[in-house]
């Protein structure tokens, strides 16, 4: 028994699409031929797939189960494929390194720092984009790399994903403001009751029931922004825990924490990129920008206690 690529990718579709007439318009094949394509995967398999209902088709049970191992299977072929293709390919000239507006700064300048000690003559552009986006521009390939939040993820498939760790988020409130005097029993109240500062990249990505504590919240596109505006005293925001040692926060912006929060609020983040010889090389040097930067960062911490 042998299942090929060409009988899963028009399964997948006539899946997707709930229709053998939308799926044959997809693939770019005549309905007939279509149907007859799942028609023979079907006796193959000795298993009914779909159940016809008019014009239209409702998976089984079996086809709900199947669904699932032949979307993996196509894009492990996708990914072999690409990878074969990147085998013939120079080194990149270029690289476009997507990321949520959370990450900070210096983390970015540190992967810069170390791609051009490693690469010296290749571009590297920075682009804040959306969860979506960034996997959508991976698809594509006019993304190469994407440092993002994957709390609440699904599956991303055929991609390569490296889970990069956790980024640890606390109150943040201008230095010498009332809130910042409080006693920690009564800040947790008073947050509840100020004005909060909520990144908009948190909403967007299904983390509101986490993030948000304040029912006087106002949502701000950008990072820089958000620390301004607290940094007048207007509100206050969860703001990266290791923001504390940059020199621009530790002027205007403290950290407060109610009794309640032992620690901070965890984010996962990992970094995605394409299956393909030459980003894989990259993402070393990214990776080592990374890890040399949080042993950094833990130095600083255990210099502080």
């Amino acid at each position: 028994m042998s299942t090929s690529i060409e009988q899963l990718v028009a399964f997948v579709t006539v899946y997707e699409q709930r229709s053998f007439s939308k799926a044959a318009v997809q693939l770019g094949k005549h309905r007939t031929t279509t149907g007859q394509v799942i028609a023979n995967m079907e006796d193959t398999l000795a298993v009914e797939l779909f159940e016809r209902i008019g014009r239209n088709v409702e998976p089984t049970e079996e086809g709900h189960l199947l669904y699932h191992y032949a979307k993996s299977t196509i894009a492990q072929s996708d990914t072999f494929d690409k990878i074969a293709l990147s085998l013939s390919f120079g080194g990149m000239e270029s690289v476009n390194f997507a990321h949520s507006s959370i990450i900070p700064q210096p983390i970015l300048a540190a992967i810069r720092t170390q791609l051009a000690e490693d690469f010296p003559s290749m571009k590297v552009n920075f682009l804040i984009r959306s969860k979506t986006e960034i996997e959508q521009g991976l698809e594509s390939g006019d993304i190469h790399f994407g440092l993002v939040n994957i709390d609440q993820a699904k599956g991303i498939y055929g991609k390569d994903v490296t889970f990069i760790g956790y980024m640890e988020l606390v109150p943040f409130v201008k230095k010498g403001s009332p809130m910042s005097k409080l006693p920690a029993s009564k800040v947790l109240s008073a947050m509840r009751t100020s004005r909060q500062f909520v990144l908009s990249t948190f909403i967007e990505e299904g983390l509101k029931g986490k993030i948000v504590i304040s029912a006087d919240n106002e949502q701000i596109d950008q990072f820089a922004l958000a620390v301004k505006l607290i940094q007048t005293g207007l509100g206050w925001g969860w703001l990266p825990k290791m923001l504390k040692e940059s020199q621009y926060i530790t002027d205007n912006l403290e950290p407060v924490m109610p009794t309640e929060l032992k620690h901070g609020l965890k984010i996962s983040f990992a970094l995605w990129n394409p299956h393909s010889k030459h980003i894989l090389t990259i993402k070393q040097s990214v990776i080592k920008a990374i890890d040399e930067y949080v042993e950094h960062y833990k130095a600083l911490q255990k210099e502080d206690e």
